[in-house]
């Protein structure tokens, strides 16, 4: 016999308020619940178990590249029945993320052999602001949040004009590298602030561990850690859809 709730005791159960049960089945994240004739919502197995998919799929945080998008639509998906499809979308997701971990462990070895080129001698003049962007191909305004934010200090000379050294340009290499693989600029800017205290500095270490004293900490500041625990939600996420499958015997051919 198949189990019946009320909205108050799937709040209950779930953890969260009557008026959030609601909201999950308005946008679509939970299927739709049957109603009594006095209006009220009767839940069943099904829903409880999508729930506890949801919310363990919201626990992810890592936004870049549709990420985030698309384990929405891995939500949705289960919440219409249609788990053979979710399972799918579940397995592409994972490898999305292996190729961001690999992309930002990749970032942090070219951080590292430039590092190696940065030399005090022989650190002479090298390029204006616009050859500068168009060497790296970035654009101008680019370079200039870069600087604003603090990830580098350029120098002028005496008509005003920012002239960028050997050493800029290899550091902005760096930061372009580490921004590419969805770095964010506080923790590159934690990153480039620790080498200036001590050359010798665990770079993947620093650039993944925020500071105690950081207000504000998002996904994209432990970078690393985020895709690492992205990988694990995913793979959880992927067995409670298999179990789900099989017990509610929709789609269940594997």
């Amino acid at each position: 016999m198949e189990n019946k709730y009320k909205t108050a005791q799937v709040a209950k159960i779930i953890g969260i308020h009557p008026n959030t049960v609601r909201l999950y089945e308005e946008l679509g994240l939970i299927p739709k619940a049957q109603r009594l004739p006095n209006g009220y919502r009767v839940f069943t197995d099904l829903h409880i178990a999508q729930f506890k998919l949801a919310r363990t799929a919201l626990k992810v945080e890592v936004l870049q590249n549709g990420l985030r998008k698309n384990m929405i639509n891995i939500i949705k998906l289960s919440a219409k029945g249609d788990f053979q499809n979710a399972i799918v979308c579940t397995n592409e997701y994972i490898n999305q993320v292996k190729i961001e971990q690999k992309n930002a462990e990749e970032a942090i070895e070219i951080a590292k052999k430039l590092l190696s080129g940065i030399q005090e001698e022989g650190n002479e003049v090298y390029l204006t602001r616009k050859q500068t962007a168009d060497y790296l191909q970035v654009t101008i305004d680019t370079l200039r949040n870069w600087e604003m934010n603090g990830l580098l200090s350029v120098k002028r000379k005496q008509n005003g004009y920012r002239v960028y050294t050997k050493n800029d340009i290899q550091l902005l290499k760096i930061i372009r590298s580490l921004r590419c693989a969805n770095y964010s600029l506080a923790a590159i800017l934690r990153m480039i602030n620790a080498l200036s205290n001590n050359a010798e500095i665990d770079i993947r270490e620093v650039i993944n561990t925020p500071k105690a004293d950081e207000d504000i900490v998002t996904a994209c500041d432990k970078l690393l850690t985020s895709l690492s625990n992205a990988e694990l939600n995913a793979n959880c996420i992927l067995s409670q859809l298999k179990v789900m499958q099989e017990k509610f015997n929709i789609n269940s051919t594997v």
